[in-house]
């Protein structure tokens, strides 16, 4: 009897979830995935089969969370039967050093994440929030965590460190690392479609709302563009990327900006959204199509493409560059333009590929493989869920 496994994805965006098959070996079956979102009349719950019919489609009156878990709930058990289900397994952004692989929730472990708020103050919230409600309604169920940053232990501490006192660095301020689970899928699909071609020096670029990209190397994280909060690196939908210290410094000192203004700032109010003046959705900024609109694009493009020159250094050379994300998977447009401003590291997309939006989108004269890889962190989650169960 394969084990039923409800996956949970609470995102700074969305919150994602997924219904899988879990057998001992091998990636867990996708029965159904969908997501939950606010509308007009409540809390809408939608989801599709593995064939891509209507598995759910669903809105709980009113704006009580627990509401739309207890129906999802009761979803996920209905259609697990006669298998019951197993548990249920979150995507958790923040583990510290504390957690380097997938955890069963415990209460003492529910503690230790609490403990990890103020590094993660978007997301841990949103993470924890359906591990409590779901705690509430089914408090015999079992509960697993995924940690996005356990993926990146294995970056180096020459990597991994901030140019601070030592002593800050023991107390936690140091580079950790996110979309873990993203890069956890991509590696193991790199190596079950190309096997033997984990050495090749791989850069996954993970756009979405949130934007990172890792250095893959063996498999395994060798650097990675977020650092000590998922602030840093590219530019994204309402958050900065990287930014020069100063300025913070600048609008506590000069421009009498609290701490809280700051983060709210930096959080929800710049990146994509700040510099367009209209929206952090860039499909929103391409039909906008105003100078300021443009530019936040142009000044998207720059920063994927910046980080990708980093990490690409980290690794010692670039042999393979992968899309992934929703703008990555979604957007050729940005693809091309991205692979543009690397041309001069041997990058070249094939347009008709590219449009198609196939696994491989190089042109035959580009030195560097680009792949279009669509992610899955709800198969991640399930199947971390599943090793910890049979363990």
């Amino acid at each position: 009897m394969a084990d039923v496994i409800l996956s949970i994805n609470a995102g700074s965006s969305s919150v994602k979830f997924g219904l899988h098959h879990a057998g001992r070996t091998g990636w867990p079956s996708m029965m159904a995935s969908g997501q939950i979102k606010s509308s007009e009349d409540g809390i809408r719950l939608v989801a599709r089969d593995a064939d891509g019919g209507t598995a759910l489609d669903e809105t709980v009156a009113g704006a009580d969370p627990d509401a739309a878990y207890e129906r999802l709930l009761a979803w996920a058990e209905n259609l697990a039967q006669p298998d019951p289900l197993a548990a249920v397994g979150h995507r958790i952004v923040h583990g510290g050093t504390a957690f380097t692989g997938p955890e069963r929730l415990t209460t003492e472990a529910i503690t230790a994440i609490e403990e990890f708020m103020p590094l993660a103050p978007l997301h841990q919230p949103l993470g924890l929030r359906p591990v409590r409600a779901i705690a509430g309604l089914r408090p015999h169920l079992r509960q697993t965590a995924s940690f996005d940053t356990a993926f990146h232990s294995t970056i180096l501490p020459e990597a991994a460190r901030y140019a601070l006192p030592r002593r800050l660095e023991t107390e936690g301020i140091r580079k950790y690392g996110f979309h873990g689970l993203s890069y956890d899928y991509i590696a193991h699909r790199l190596e079950e479609r190309w096997p033997g071609t984990a050495a090749t020096k791989t850069v996954v670029a993970h756009l979405g709302a949130g934007v990172s990209l890792c250095a893959l190397e063996k498999g395994q994280s060798v650097d990675t563009t977020m650092g000590f909060s998922v602030l840093d690196g590219a530019v994204m939908a309402t958050r900065c990327g990287s930014l020069d210290p100063g300025v913070i410094l600048y609008l506590l000192k000069a421009k009498g900006f609290t701490p809280e203004a700051i983060e709210h700032l930096l959080y929800y109010r710049s990146g994509l959204f700040g510099v367009s003046e209209l929206s952090g959705d860039i499909r929103e900024l391409f039909k906008a199509d105003t100078p300021q609109a443009r530019e936040a694009v142009a000044l998207f493009v720059r920063s994927v493409a910046r980080e990708v020159a980093v990490m690409a250094t980290s690794l010692g050379g670039l042999d393979r560059l992968v899309f992934t994300g929703g703008i990555g998977e979604n957007q050729p447009g940005i693809r091309d333009a991205v692979c543009r401003h690397l041309a001069w590291l041997g990058l070249a997309v094939d347009p008709d590929r590219n449009s198609a939006a196939v696994e491989r989108i190089d042109a035959p004269d580009s030195r560097v493989e680009i792949l279009l890889i669509r992610t899955d962190e709800e198969i991640v989650i399930a199947r971390d869920a599943v090793r910890l169960l049979t363990s």
